[in-house]
């Protein structure tokens, strides 16, 4: 950050590979962090632990972003802690594969619900602050084959295709308040887990990417840090691909 003022940002999904990366990416630009995890406290408290030790204030909200209850009261801990989020990452998302034939009403309200819908809400819930001080980052997240179409997971598709129409949506009603909203799409990204030169392929990915290897989730933050960035004032609306090069 070029400014003086401690900016806060709220992270979703933040436990572990990307939300995990995003956190210590932001702290280590000096923002002070609010990290979101569903059910895992231990792994949330452990990435709020590394961001403290980057020097800035870390929150940890747990809470299952599928519900608009749950978003609300996660972005109402947030602004008590911080007064002002500045920064929103709606990073958490279900994949799950299964036959379109076989998908239950309840199977597809719930990728809605946390891939799709938890961004607006807690949008909706940040956006007056972000408003009344004149200056806003919202980044969301698509996906690679969530955009192409991907044969098992309709839900997913069709909710990260929500989350880019919501991005060009926001991005054009909030322009004029020094708000961007951004969307990032990755392609294969190495699992925090994965060790090096063992990273598992389950699906064949490596193979339709032209660098010939999967990401990893410092490379994404690394797209959010410019995003959030003073110097990222003029890029709003948009999604970038952070995939080696694959098409999409």
């Amino acid at each position: 950050m070029t400014s003086n003022i401690r900016k806060a940002a709220l992270i979703t999904g933040a436990g572990r590979n990307i939300g995990r990366a995003v956190v210590l990416t932001l702290a280590g630009e000096g923002f002070d962090v609010v990290v979101n995890g569903s059910s895992d406290r231990a792994a949330a408290e452990s990435v709020a632990a590394e961001a403290r030790a980057l020097g800035v204030q870390a929150l940890v909200a747990m809470g299952d972003v599928g519900r608009r209850d749950e978003c609300l009261r996660i972005a109402a801990e947030a602004l008590a802690a911080f007064g002002a989020i500045d920064v929103l990452v709606n990073n958490a998302a279900l994949r799950p594969e299964k036959p379109f034939l076989e998908i239950s009403p309840e199977d597809w309200s719930r990728v809605m619900t946390v891939d799709l819908e938890a961004a607006v809400w807690l949008s909706q819930a940040l956006l007056p602050g972000m408003i009344a001080q004149g200056w806003g980052r919202i980044v969301n997240f698509t996906g690679m084959n969530a955009m192409q179409g991907y044969s098992g997971r309709a839900p997913v598709s069709v909710a990260k295709h929500g989350a880019w129409g919501l991005t060009k949506a926001l991005a054009k009603e909030f322009a004029t308040k020094g708000i961007t909203v951004n969307a990032i799409s990755p392609g294969p990204i190495a699992a925090d887990d994965d060790k090096p030169g063992v990273v598992t392929d389950r699906h064949g990915y490596v193979a339709k990417v032209p660098s010939g290897r999967m990401g990893t989730p410092a490379e994404v933050a690394a797209v959010v840090r410019m995003l959030v960035s003073e110097g990222g004032a003029y890029v709003s609306g948009q999604m970038l691909q952070v995939n080696g090069g694959a098409a999409t």
